[in-house]
């Protein structure tokens, strides 16, 4: 069945077919501009389109002299009420209350699939998030990210899209063999040695404590003073698989699984980084040369290298980027670079979630994506950082000691709906401050709350409409045509929602659930507030049951819409508040 916006979507599109062939404009104008939207202000009408204001140049007309016509068709439709032209061309459409009942009944048929859409025609998109170096557990600065690629994934899949979660493990760099050095040390310590301070360079926290214990139990002291060469490599490996296994607990705590784990070391093995620089190379996009020195007094160690470049500039980069190392080993940007080659031969697009600190890396890898794949859909989405409050004082963290708040000792506090929720409560891209008291804090300030809180009450209407004896039944026609302007405005607020996750998945944007849900939950709030006010807009009536399954039909649908919502958020709907 067709929501109200792709109804009428068709209707303006239809109209336009009817003046094409009536000559009174140009049969094939390019009609992408063509947008069907609620008015910036709801006394307008319903529904408009600018249709002849952007067809208007192309046609070799003024505006007004497409909008009225096209004005004159659009009356014609079925549920049309009424039709204006304002300003140069704008076309405002008023419905008969006939639609909004119809599209109240259409989300409660549709229940859990409303809003679902198929605008991603099943496109395979690779969203790639997280990905942290396995070197520790989880810390809130992951854990930004982690839902934003999370709920970005669940939101593209609800649009239609075939989605790949993919985690790139970071397992070929210095870091992990200062990961098994720092494990090896804490072997020795299991073994019963006195290490004193942790050295500087190592990793300090005591989550390695139980990977020293387990090394020890499993090769006793067989690797104790033995040089590191003959250790090295077994105790990275087996420190990365431990420390990926903390990680993933870690992020199951959020409700987050990925379909992949990707593995940096496994790309180099397997030559891939090798084979996309000979491609790049044969595409003349790879040549040896020595790097322009540093703008600024030159470091003392500072000398000129010829090296492996990619020539990134000549997909708007700064400056053309090193492959390799002096030594001949692959950068980091060189492994990259072919893992993302391989990502891109097994999906139609690739979405990458990163923190902000590495912004400054985005143009080389989109440029190296570029050149390997003929310019295949990129997306870069950097996620700013989270600032920790307890009550309003900054929660200071130690590098020196290891210290820092983990994701799993913030979710074990407030909960995983409250963390998912509060981390999309802005954009991706500004800061985000979240304060341990505030997140659960029961009042109207606090978003979490105030959306659950719409969704609970909306499940208390059925308990109370049943204990007071009501027999709640599918509501009449009759009784529907009964709801109010006020009313009408609620299921106005929820015809939206398909379009909100056609917007919100096309830019990206999974913060536009949060932003929609916080409107449609004070939006209702207010209506049932009505009912304080005066007792005859209350949802119950006890006298008049044709209003009463009037109502609850219309809380429901409300109710339907929040809980799709937060199902994709990740969240999980609560039925009632404690």
């Amino acid at each position: 069945m067709s929501t109200v916006f792709e109804t009428y979507t068709a209707a303006v599109h239809a109209a336009l077919d009817a003046l094409e062939a009536a000559g009174t404009i140009p049969a094939g104008l390019d009609r992408k501009a063509v947008a069907l939207e609620p008015p910036r202000d709801p006394s307008h009408g319903d529904l408009a389109t600018n249709a002849a204001m952007v067809l208007a140049k192309p046609a070799g007309k003024p505006p007004r002299a497409i909008a009225e016509p096209l004005a004159g068709e659009l009356a014609k439709a079925a549920g049309v009420a009424s039709v204006d032209v304002a300003g140069p061309g704008f076309i405002n459409i008023r419905l008969d209350p006939a639609v909004w009942i119809g599209e109240l009944n259409a989300i409660l048929a549709a229940g859990g699939e409303y809003g679902r859409t198929g605008v991603g025609k099943g496109v395979h998109v690779n969203v790639e998030y997280v990905s942290a170096n396995p070197t520790g557990p989880m810390h809130m600065g992951h854990c930004r990210g982690a839902v934003v690629g999370d709920a970005l994934a669940a939101l593209l899949e609800f649009a239609g899209h075939e989605v790949t979660r993919e985690y790139y493990v970071n397992d070929a760099g210095g870091q992990v063999d200062v990961l098994a050095r720092s494990a090896h040390l804490r072997y020795r310590e299991a073994l019963g040695e006195d290490i004193g301070e942790i050295p500087e360079g190592l990793y300090p926290g005591d989550y390695l404590k139980p990977v020293g214990e387990a090394l020890a139990a499993e090769f006793g002291d067989a690797h104790v003073g033995k040089p590191e060469s003959e250790w090295l490599a077994l105790f990275r490996t087996r420190a990365v698989d431990a420390m990926l296994a903390l990680i993933k607990a870690d992020l199951a705590l959020l409700g987050i699984h990925h379909d992949l784990f990707s593995s940096e070391a496994e790309v180099q093995a397997a030559g891939e980084a090798d084979r996309a620089e000979a491609e790049l190379r044969a595409k003349g996009y790879v040549y040896e040369g020595v790097l322009e020195p540093p703008k600024g007094e030159l470091p003392d160690d500072w000398e000129p290298v010829e090296l492996t470049l990619f020539r990134s500039t000549a997909f708007g980069d700064d400056v053309d980027r090193p492959l390799k190392k002096s030594d001949g080993s692959w950068t980091y940007f060189g492994a990259d670079m072919a893992y993302h080659k391989r990502k891109a031969e097994r999906a139609d697009q690739l979405i990458d979630i990163w923190g902000a600190d590495h912004a400054g890396t985005v143009k080389r890898i989109q440029a190296a994506v570029a050149a390997l794949t003929g310019g295949k859909p990129f997306d870069v989405k950097l996620v700013q950082m989270v600032r920790l409050f307890r009550a309003g004082e900054p929660v200071k963290m130690s590098k020196r000691s290891g210290s820092f708040v983990t994701l799993a000792d913030v979710v074990r506090e407030v909960g995983k709906d409250v963390v998912r929720f509060m981390m999309l409560t802005r954009r991706a891209d500004a800061p985000l401050d979240f304060d341990f008291a505030k997140v659960v804090e029961q009042s109207k300030d606090n978003p979490v709350f105030y959306v659950q809180y719409a969704h609970a009450r909306i499940h208390s209407l059925a308990r109370r409409a049943a204990e007071a004896g009501f027999t709640v039944g599918a509501p009449t026609a009759a009784d529907l045509a009964r709801l109010d302007e006020t009313e009408l405005d609620l299921v106005r607020f929820a015809a939206q929602w398909p379009r909100i996750v056609e917007a919100a998945a096309n830019a990206h944007e999974p913060h536009r659930i949060a932003f929609y849900l916080g409107d449609l939950a004070a939006a209702f709030h207010a209506n049932w507030n009505r009912g304080n006010d005066d007792p005859s807009k209350r949802y119950l009536i006890a006298d008049d049951p044709g209003i009463t399954n009037a109502r609850l039909a219309l809380a429901r649908g409300l109710g339907q819409v929040i809980a799709n919502g937060l199902h994709v958020m990740g969240v999980t709907p609560v039925e009632e508040m404690h």
